[in-house]
């Protein structure tokens, strides 16, 4: 007789990776709702958007069946998150961005949902290939 393994499904919500991109996205909202019309006008759509899609294009990738296609948005994911780093740059260096906290925040989220993006690529990859 043989033994099945039976194996948990990880869903997007227990997804390391979603979950920080989702944090950011929170960060990225409170810089956003405190600008005045016109910052949100011309930085901060731009900052907010660049940061929501990220997490989307997680989203989206998680949602494919094939390697190469859930890939192909994780690159999508990882471009905007460098998108989104642009922005903050931008922001903290016209003195717009000036809450020492959500600045902060960001720069603690970044770097490790960086990492843990490229590894998921990574991963996904290997997957293919194996």
């Amino acid at each position: 007789m043989q033994k099945t393994e039976t194996r948990e499904y990880l869903g997007l919500e227990k997804l390391e990776t979603y979950q920080l991109a989702r944090q950011l996205s929170r960060v990225v909202w409170l810089v956003y709702s405190n600008l005045d019309w016109q910052e949100k006008k011309v930085i901060g759509e731009q900052f907010l958007t660049a940061t929501d899609s990220c997490g989307a294009n997680i989203a989206e990738g998680y949602g494919r069946y094939h390697y190469l296609d859930k890939v192909k948005f994780y690159y999508n994911a990882r471009a905007s998150l460098i998108e989104s780093l642009h922005w903050s740059k931008l922001l903290v260096e016209r003195k717009i961005m000036t809450d020492r906290t959500l600045v902060d925040e960001y720069k603690k989220i970044y770097p490790i949902l960086s990492l843990k993006l490229n590894s998921l690529i990574k991963t996904t990859l290997n997957k293919r290939n194996s």
